[in-house]
């Protein structure tokens, strides 16, 4: 199993930036792909999820109406796009498969950073 994210880097407050987890070695079409983040000296927490089969989303308090989580089944690729970025959203972003729903985090990818300046 191998996730691969992309789509990090620095952007101001208000700007917008768009993840990529591109998935290999498993049925990409029955899992729940999740994205996690991680700040400095803090947990890592769960942003969003989505179920690849039947499109289920779920979204964490922070991020709900800001960010959009979305699934290209035939590419193998979930996208979470980021917009009206707040400086508390910089952290580095994981991205997590598994069976379970939300968040489940059975394998992960390697992660990417996103610094969002005031």
């Amino acid at each position: 199993v191998q996730l691969v994210e992309s789509g990090g880097g620095l952007v101001q407050a208000g700007g917008s930036l768009r993840l990529s987890c591109a998935a290999s070695g498993f049925i990409f079409d029955d899992y729940t792909i999740s994205w996690f983040r991680q700040a400095p000296g803090k947990e890592r927490e769960g942003v969003s999820c989505i179920h690849t089969k039947d499109g289920s989303t779920f979204y964490a308090d922070p991020v709900k109406g800001r960010f959009t989580i979305s699934s290209d089944n035939a590419k193998n690729t979930v996208y979470l796009q980021m917009n009206n970025l707040k400086p508390e959203d910089t952290a580095v972003y994981y991205c997590a498969a598994g069976r379970s729903f939300p968040f489940p985090n059975d394998y992960w990818g390697q992660g990417t950073q996103i610094t969002v300046s005031s």
